[in-house]
C-alpha cells in the first residue's frame, strides 16, 4: 500500500470540512494541473462543476461551493488570508466572472455553474466532476474526496499523496506491523515513524513542518478562545469557548499564543477545571473551523479539535516542562495511527459515519498521549483501541449540513475519551488484552459498511431530521 506520511494525515487548510471543503478545493487544483499538462488551459472558455452524493446533500452547509470556487480561483488553502475569502467570493458573484487560477478571466456564475446533484456516483459518496469548454469541445474529469483532504481521480487507484516510489525501511499497513518493527528494533513508535519520514524530508524539514502544524493548532485554539459571537450558517450557534476561557484564564497578562500557553500553566487546576480546559481547547478549534478558519486536519476538519486539545492538555496540565520534543513525538505517533486507520478502514464520514472522524481522532490522540506518558508500544496500541472501541457505530448527522451540531461538542467528548483511554492503557498488561487494534479497525470498517447511508454525512437521518433549521 502507498505510504501515507504524517503530513498527509495532518494537513493545514481552511474549514469547515476536510472532505467537503479541503478535498474539493484540492480537486480543483488538480484539475487545473491536468488542463495545463494537456496544454488545454489557455483555450478554456467556460467551466462548470457537478457535485454528487454527500458533496451535494450537505455541500451548502460545508461550503463546498465556496471551496470549489476558491480552488478554481487559484487560492491556496494553506496561505490564503481567511478574512479575504468573503471579498473574493463577492467579487466573483458581482462580476459574473472568475479569474481562473489567477491567470485568465472567464464567465462564471456560481448559482448556475455549480450544480448540486443528489444522485451518488459508484466509487465514493463524495464525487465531483469538472467540465471545461475548449475549442467548442467538452473536457471532463471526475474526482472523489475520500476524507481528510485526500483526493483520488476516477480512473486512478491511489490517493494524491504524491510521494515518490521508494522502499521505506518500515512498511506499515497494520498495527501488528508497527509493533513488530518496534520490538525488532527496540525503538519507540515515534522513532520508527521518524525513520520512515526521513525518506521524504530532511530532518530539519520534518522539524520545521511539525512546528508549523503545532503552531497552527496553537493559534487556532488561541483564536477560538478569544473570539465571541455566533457561528455563521443559520443555526445561530453561540460560541462557547470564549466564555469558558474567560472563567478559567486567570488574570496574568499575555500577548501571544505561546505566552498564553505559559500563563495557563500557572492557573489553579482541579478535576473539574481539567475537564473544562480540555473542552475549551477542543471547542475553540472547531468553532474556528466552523467559521472557515484555518485548522489542521487531524485526521479531518470535523475532528480537528481532539488532537490539539489533548496535546495542549499534556503541555499545560501534565508536564509543564514539555517542549518541542514532546510535541514532535506526539504528532508522529498520532499521524501513524491515523494512517493505519485509513489503510484498514476509512477516515471519511461519508463512508463510515462519525466513528471515522471523531473515533479515529480520539484513537490517534490516545495513542500519542500514551507514548508521552512513557507507555510501551503495546500500550500505545491498547489506548488507540480503547478510544475507537467506544466510538464504534457513531453516526454523522449534522443539522442543516453544518459542521456545528453535534460536531463541535463531539470534539470535546473525543478528547476526554482519549485521555481516559490513555490512562486505562497505562494500567493494562498487554498480555490481558482481548481486542487488538487491528481487530477494532476491521470491526469499524464492517460497521461502516452496515451503517445506513442516511447516517453517513447526508443530513437525511438522526439529529439532522430530528432538529430542523426552523427549530433553531
Amino acid at each position: 500500500m502507498e505510504y501515507i506520511s504524517v503530513f498527509d494525515m495532518l494537513k493545514i487548510g481552511v474549514g469547515p470540512s476536510s472532505s467537503h471543503t479541503l478535498g474539493p478545493w484540492r480537486a480543483a487544483e488538480s484539475w487545473i494541473k491536468e488542463l495545463k499538462a494537456a496544454h488545454l488551459f489557455d483555450d478554456v472558455t467556460s467551466i462548470k462543476v457537478d457535485l454528487f452524493g454527500s458533496l451535494s446533500l450537505t455541500g451548502k452547509g460545508h461550503a463546498t461551493d465556496v471551496a470549489v470556487i476558491l480552488g478554481l480561483h487559484g487560492a491556496d488553502p494553506e496561505t490564503v488570508p481567511t478574512q479575504n475569502i468573503p471579498v473574493i467570493m463577492n467579487a466573483i458573484k458581482n462580476r459574473g466572472t472568475i479569474y481562473f487560477n489567477q491567470e485568465k478571466e472567464i464567465p462564471f456564475t456560481p448559482s448556475k455553474d455549480i450544480i448540486f446533484n443528489t444522485d451518488f456516483l459508484p466509487f465514493h459518496p463524495n464525487g465531483i466532476t469538472f467540465h471545461a469548454i475548449v475549442n467548442h469541445k467538452i473536457h471532463s474529469a471526475t474526482f472523489y474526496s475520500i476524507g481528510g483532504g485526500f483526493v483520488v481521480k476516477e480512473d486512478e487507484t491511489h490517493d494524491d499523496t504524491d510521494h515518490p516510489i521508494r522502499i521505506f525501511p518500515f512498511p506499515i499497513n497494520k498495527a501488528t506491523d508497527l509493533l513488530n518493527f518496534c520490538e525488532k528494533e527496540q525503538k519507540k513508535i515515534s522513532e520508527i515513524v521518524l525513520l520512515n519520514e526521513t525518506l521524504l524530508r530532511f530532518p530539519e524539514e520534518i522539524d520545521a513542518e511539525l512546528r508549523r502544524v503545532w503552531n497552527t493548532m496553537l493559534e487556532c485554539m488561541y483564536i477560538g478562545c478569544h473570539t465571541e459571537g455566533t457561528l455563521p450558517g443559520g443555526l445561530n450557534v453561540k460560541r462557547r469557548a470564549y466564555d469558558i476561557h474567560q472563567k478559567l484564564k486567570g488574570h496574568l497578562p499575555y500577548n501571544s499564543p505561546e505566552e498564553w500557553l505559559q500563563t495557563i500553566r500557572k492557573t489553579t487546576v482541579k478535576f473539574r477545571q481539567i475537564f473544562k480546559w480540555v473542552s475549551c481547547f477542543a471547542l475553540a478549534v472547531n468553532e474556528v473551523n466552523a467559521s472557515l478558519g484555518r485548522v489542521v486536519t487531524a485526521p479531518t476538519n470535523g475532528s480537528a479539535g481532539v488532537i490539539p486539545a489533548v496535546l495542549m492538555y499534556y503541555m499545560v496540565i501534565e508536564n509543564h516542562k514539555a517542549d518541542f520534543n514532546q510535541i514532535k513525538r506526539f504528532l508522529l505517533v498520532a499521524g501513524e495511527i491515523g494512517s493505519i486507520f485509513k489503510k484498514g478502514a476509512t477516515i471519511s464520514a461519508a463512508m463510515g459515519g462519525c466513528q471515522a472522524e471523531i473515533g479515529v481522532s480520539s484513537a490517534m490522540a490516545a495513542g500519542a498521549l500514551t507514548e508521552l506518558y512513557g507507555g510501551s508500544p503495546e500500550q500505545v496500541m491498547i489506548a488507540a483501541e480503547i478510544a475507537m472501541e467506544h466510538h464504534l457505530g457513531l453516526t454523522c448527522d449534522p443539522i442543516g449540513g453544518l459542521v456545528q451540531v453535534p460536531c463541535i461538542e463531539r470534539n470535546s467528548m473525543g478528547a476526554i475519551k482519549a485521555i481516559n483511554a490513555a490512562e486505562l492503557a497505562m494500567e493494562t498488561d498487554p498480555k490481558d488484552v482481548k481486542v487488538p487494534l487491528d481487530k477494532v479497525i476491521n470491526t469499524m470498517w464492517e460497521t461502516a459498511k452496515d451503517m445506513n447511508s442516511k447516517y453517513k454525512e447526508t443530513s437525511e437521518g438522526g439529529l439532522a431530521v430530528g432538529v430542523h433549521l426552523a427549530d433553531c
